[in-house]
């Protein structure tokens, strides 16, 4: 762990003042707030506005929540984070998502046609930040322009939420 959970004694204002957004008011201590947040909490500017746009990302994008939750276990598996797959097979379960899909997202085969398309705008956009115009045209027939364009930044903002969990080896919560 390169950057541990900011200690519970110096949890400030401003450290729950940026998780705020994210969390109830009882949740916003070191305790409670998850090692994601409270290892965040460590810049509280930069943590309030990541999640200002990750919380749209999870909570406000167009595109519909079984293919949000399919495309980041995608990144979360291609970047070997953990943390990132731990929680959103538990998020991709309550939304829908099979044992199938979930093992589809490792793989990256699924047997819809769709589903695929989408795991591989994962792999397009990883390998060459673009997408060929064959996913492209797949993803329009189920998604419009908007959900086109969530789908692009929830890949990459999970991406690169993949690459901060990693760096500074974030670990999953033991259960309780």
């Amino acid at each position: 762990m390169r950057l541990s959970p900011l200690p519970a004694d110096h949890w400030d204002d401003a450290a729950r003042d940026a998780v705020a957004g994210m969390l109830p008011e009882e949740r916003r201590n070191p305790r409670d707030a998850g090692n994601l947040l409270a290892t965040l909490v460590h810049h509280p500017k930069l943590t309030r506005a990541f999640l200002r746009f990750n919380g749209y990302l999870l909570y406000g994008s167009t595109l519909p929540p079984r293919i949000r939750e399919l495309v980041i276990l995608r990144v979360a598996h291609r970047r070997g984070c953990a943390y990132e797959w731990t929680h959103h097979v538990t998020l991709g379960k309550r939304v829908g998502l099979s044992d199938a899909d979930i093992a589809a997202a490792q793989s990256g085969e699924a047997i819809d046609e769709f589903d695929r398309a989408a795991l591989a705008a994962v792999d397009e956009l990883d390998e060459k930040t673009n997408l060929s115009d064959a996913t492209w045209t797949t993803l329009s027939e189920r998604l419009d322009e908007q959900q086109r364009m969530d789908l692009i930044f929830t890949i990459g903002g999970y991406t690169a939420l993949a690459m901060a969990l990693n760096t500074f080896g974030v670990e999953v919560e033991p259960e309780r």
